[in-house]
């Protein structure tokens, strides 16, 4: 079937470009089987809803309509728990300034909305709140799994007691929460499964400080994807909060989470101009629809803005974004490559996979379902900003 054909059955010359469309059959595959290799480890999964940022996307990746479910901003706090979702996490640390916002989604929406802190200071002012509004916030203490970013080291047990005791002034101490983001940085299989051991001890090294201590700590929280993916022990974990799994990138597909036929997420884009001796192929796609994400540079394969797909989702050899503007894509065969351009005459569709899932899903509003290769002619609203 031509690429035409296939875009007259889609109902893809029907939209706008350029737009996200979103294989719903993939992201309902990639969430069964991270389910799947979750229960078999004894472990719940807590979605993290940072990629998708969609209640549609939310009640097919959450265990029930209620979640539990993991969010990155309290805007996607706002937006789930008005959509019935009452068991949440908000995985970033607090400001105190955003402690009023907190209890409002909690005492407005009903919602079970835990918060997270990484120091004395945090835990002091979220006691205050706690006991200024009779409403003792649950909260978990952040540790600090492998040096990435931010969280209390687990070796430093002083640190993590004191940090307790002040929340037990106040608040409701719920657990310890992690995130292996250094795992983002490899691809090698052996590696992955050391990382995802590295964080369950140190998960279980400061679950251990606190309960030794007389603090209660009954969830001990782990995620991300590439962990996610390779851990072959999550003895003494309750759960784990992956999130970008259910949809994929490039990125993703580098270290080795998942193959380029797992990844749900396109940017439909149409052909507006060539420069023939140049090699390029012009799209409506840059980097506003694209986003400015070069995670790939740094892989074993860079993979550009994108990778280039016909219109049935399947990669044309070695055509790659090789850059972009804010509203023109350029296509390109990747360097190094004597593969031929692709007949993409001004006006044909093709899609685009992102680098980054998250960054280009952030650049557009809301997906267009895909069910079969078909448009199911439904769009399915995204939050985004803060």
């Amino acid at each position: 079937m031509t690429d035409e054909r296939i875009g007259q059955a889609g109902g893809f010359d029907d939209l706008e470009t350029p737009c996200l469309l979103l294989d719903a059959d993939k992201l309902a595959a990639n969430v069964v089987g991270m389910r799947a290799r979750l229960d078999g480890l004894g472990v719940s999964l807590r979605p993290h809803l940072k990629t998708a940022k969609s209640l549609d996307v939310a009640r097919i990746a959450m265990a029930s309509p209620s979640g539990p479910a993991t969010v990155s901003t309290l805007k996607e706090a706002e937006y789930f728990a008005a959509g019935g979702v009452r068991d949440l996490i908000y995985a970033v640390g607090i400001a105190p300034q955003k402690l009023d916002r907190v209890g409002a989604i909690r005492r407005r929406q009903g919602a079970d909305l835990a918060i997270v802190v990484d120091s004395i200071e945090q835990a002091a002012a979220v006691s205050a709140w706690s006991r200024g509004n009779g409403d003792p916030l649950p909260v978990l203490i952040e540790v600090d799994a492998d040096g990435h970013r931010s969280g209390v080291d687990p070796r430093d047990a002083e640190q993590l007691v004191a940090i307790g005791r002040v929340l037990a002034e106040g608040a409701s101490l719920r657990g310890v929460l992690l995130h292996a983001g250094d795992s983002y940085g490899l691809n090698d299989p052996a590696a992955l499964a050391t990382a995802a051991e590295a964080e369950r001890h140190a998960a279980l090294t400061a679950a251990s400080v606190l309960r030794t201590a007389g603090l209660p700590c009954p969830v001990v929280s782990v995620g991300s994807t590439p962990t996610a993916c390779y851990a072959a022990n999550l003895d003494g974990i309750t759960e784990v909060r992956a999130g970008v799994f259910m949809i994929g990138d490039l990125f993703q597909a580098g270290v080795g989470s998942c193959g380029i036929d797992d990844i749900a997420l396109t940017v439909l884009t149409t052909v507006i101009g060539h420069q023939r001796e140049k090699g390029w192929i012009i799209t409506d796609a840059g980097w506003m629809a694209l986003s400015r994400d070069r995670g790939t540079a740094r892989q074993a394969v860079d993979q550009g803005y994108g990778v280039a797909c016909d219109l049935a989702g399947r990669p044309y050899p070695n055509l790659i974004v090789r850059d972009a503007n804010q509203e023109h894509g350029i296509l390109a065969v990747r360097p190094g490559a004597s593969t031929p351009l692709p007949d993409l005459p001004i006006g044909a569709r093709l899609r685009i996979l992102p680098n980054h899932a998250c960054a280009t899903g952030a650049q557009h509003d809301g997906y267009h379902p895909v069910v079969r290769g078909r448009l199911t002619g439904a769009v399915w609203p995204r939050i985004n900003g803060w």
